[in-house]
C-alpha cells in the first residue's frame, strides 16, 4: 500500500525539508517553500526481459532523423533540424514570440511530415486559431488541443498519433495523481517525466515552453533542463524588431550557434545575412563607434559596437554594458589606463552592442578599446570604412583570434575596405581587395587607427 508524508519543497530548486524554512539553504532563496504530500510505493520493482544491459559492441549508432522546421534559422541552432523523439525545452520573455515561432514551424512540419499536435495551457482554441490565420497556418494536419491534464494530453496522443507535439507551457500542465499546484516543482518533474517517457518510447518529437523568471532564468527545478534534449533562449526586446535564438544545450550540434528573426506583422521572419542588418543604419565615421568581426558557431557576423565616455563629479562613476560582459569592460579599462595612461577613473562609460546581440568571447577586444579612445579622445578614425577584431592581454599585446579568415571574407563581402587584426593573424590571410593591417599591441593598433 502506498505510503503518505508531508514535505516541505523550495519552488526555486525543488530542496525538500521535512519542516518549513523561510530561507532555502540550497539556494538562498526567500519564501519559496510550499507545503506537498510526497506519496512513496511500496510495489516491488518487475524486470522486464526487453530492458537488460547490453554490451556496447552490439549497440548500432548512426546519424539521427531529422525534420527540417521550414525555417533555416531554427534548423541552424538545432544543428541541423529536428531531431525524432528528441525533448526541446524553449524559453523566453512574455511576448517574445515563442508561441509564434512554433507554430509557424508546427504548420511546416504538418505539411511535410505528418500529423502535429499544438498543446495550449494557456490560450483556448479560438485564441490560437486567430494567431493561425493572420500567420497564414492552415495545415489539415495541425491539431490544437486546449489542455492542462497531463493525464487527458497522454490519451489523445495516443489517439492521434503525431510525431510532434508542442506543450505551451510545462508550469500550466499537472497530473491529477499529484497534490501540489501547478507550475510547482512536483508537477514539473512528473509532467516533464510523461513527456520524456511518450517522446523517447513512441519516437514523438516534443517541443517545451518555458517560462522565466524576473532575472531572465528557466522557473522551475534544475532537473528539467538536465532531463530534455535541447534547450533554446529566445532572446530580445519586446519593443524592438528583432530577436535572437539562441542555444543553450544541445546534444545533436553545437551550442554556439545563434539565429536571428525579425517580428513582422505576419509573423518572424528569418534574417539570413545579420550583419547587413545589425549594420544598416552604421555611419562608419562617427566618434565613439567601431565595427567588429566576431564569429557565432560557424557564421561570422559584423556588428557595431558604441561608447560613450563622459566626466562625471560623482565618486563612483558609472559602468553601464549592454550585450558585453561587465567584468571583461572592468578589464579593458584597467589596460587603457595602466599601458596607456589614459583616465577612466573620473568619467561614467557605457557600452552598447547595436542590434540587441550579446557578445561572448575575446573577439571585440580590441574594437572596445578603440571605441572607448574615440569617445574619451573626440576623435574619428583615419581609415574609412573599416572593421577591427583581436583579444587583448593584460600586458596590452594582441593576441590572435580563431576563424579571422573567415571574419576578413565576411567584411570583405560587406563592401569594408580595411580591417585591423593580430599581426599573428596576417600570415593565414590569403590574398584579398580589402588592406589587412597586422598589429602587435594596443598602443600600435591606437597609432595605426588614430
Amino acid at each position: 500500500m502506498a505510503k503518505s508524508k508531508t514535505v516541505f519543497v523550495c519552488q526555486e530548486c525543488g530542496f525538500e525539508s521535512l519542516k518549513w524554512m523561510g530561507k532555502c539553504p540550497n539556494c538562498n532563496t526567500w519564501n519559496s517553500f510550499v507545503e506537498e504530500v510526497a506519496v512513496k510505493s511500496d510495489k516491488n520493482v518487475i524486470l522486464s526481459g526487453n530492458n537488460e544491459p547490453k554490451c556496447i559492441v552490439n549497440i548500432k549508432s548512426g546519424e539521427h532523423e531529422r525534420y527540417n522546421t521550414g525555417i533555416g534559422e531554427l534548423n541552424r541552432v538545432l544543428g541541423g533540424g529536428l531531431v525524432k523523439g528528441s525533448l526541446t525545452l524553449i524559453s523566453g520573455s512574455p511576448g517574445i514570440g515563442k508561441s509564434t515561432l512554433l507554430l509557424q514551424s508546427a504548420d511546416n512540419i504538418a505539411k511535410r511530415y505528418g500529423k502535429v499536435l499544438y498543446v495550449s495551457g494557456e490560450e483556448s482554441e479560438e485564441q490560437i486559431k486567430m494567431r493561425s490565420d493572420r500567420l497564414g497556418v492552415n495545415s489539415n494536419n495541425l491539431f490544437v488541443l486546449s489542455e492542462t491534464n497531463m493525464d487527458v494530453i497522454s490519451l489523445q496522443i495516443e489517439q492521434i498519433k503525431p510525431i510532434f507535439v508542442i506543450i505551451d507551457s510545462i508550469q500550466t500542465v499537472f497530473k491529477a495523481a499529484v497534490s501540489s499546484a501547478p507550475g510547482s516543482v512536483s508537477q514539473v518533474r512528473e509532467c516533464a517525466n510523461e513527456i520524456m517517457r511518450i517522446g523517447k518510447s513512441k519516437g514523438i518529437s516534443f517541443f517545451i515552453v518555458a517560462h522565466v523568471t524576473k532575472q531572465g532564468e528557466l522557473a522551475g527545478p534544475r532537473v528539467l533542463e538536465h532531463m530534455v534534449d535541447s534547450v533554446l533562449s529566445f532572446e530580445g526586446e519586446r519593443t524592438e524588431e528583432f530577436r535572437i535564438l539562441r542555444t543553450i544545450k544541445n546534444r545533436f550540434g553545437t551550442t554556439s550557434e545563434i539565429g536571428v528573426f525579425e517580428m513582422e506583422e505576419e509573423g518572424l521572419l528569418e534574417v539570413s545575412n545579420p550583419s547587413n542588418v545589425f549594420l544598416e543604419e552604421t555611419n562608419f565615421k562617427q566618434e565613439g563607434s567601431i565595427v567588429i568581426g566576431i564569429m557565432e558557431g560557424t557564421r561570422p557576423i559584423l556588428v557595431e559596437i558604441q561608447a560613450l565616455v563622459s566626466e562625471t563629479k560623482s565618486v563612483m562613476p558609472r559602468r553601464t554594458v549592454v550585450g558585453i560582459d561587465s567584468a571583461r569592460l572592468n578589464l579593458i579599462l584597467a589596460v587603457l589606463e595602466k599601458k596607456l595612461k589614459i583616465p577612466f577613473y573620473n568619467c561614467d562609460v557605457y557600452v552598447n552592442v547595436v542590434g540587441g546581440l550579446s557578445i561572448d568571447g575575446t573577439f571585440a577586444d580590441l574594437g572596445l578599446a578603440l571605441a572607448l579612445i574615440s569617445s574619451i579622445k573626440n576623435k574619428e578614425t583615419k581609415l574609412d570604412k573599416m572593421i577591427v577584431v583581436g583579444e587583448i592581454g593584460l600586458t596590452g599585446e594582441v593576441r590572435p583570434i580563431s576563424y579571422c579568415e573567415r571574419i576578413v571574407n565576411e567584411a570583405e563581402k560587406m563592401g569594408f575596405i580595411n580591417i585591423i587584426i593580430p599581426e599573428r593573424n596576417i600570415g593565414k590571410i590569403k590574398a584579398s581587395k580589402i588592406g589587412a593591417y597586422g598589429v602587435s599591441s594596443l598602443r600600435e593598433a591606437v597609432n595605426k587607427v588614430f
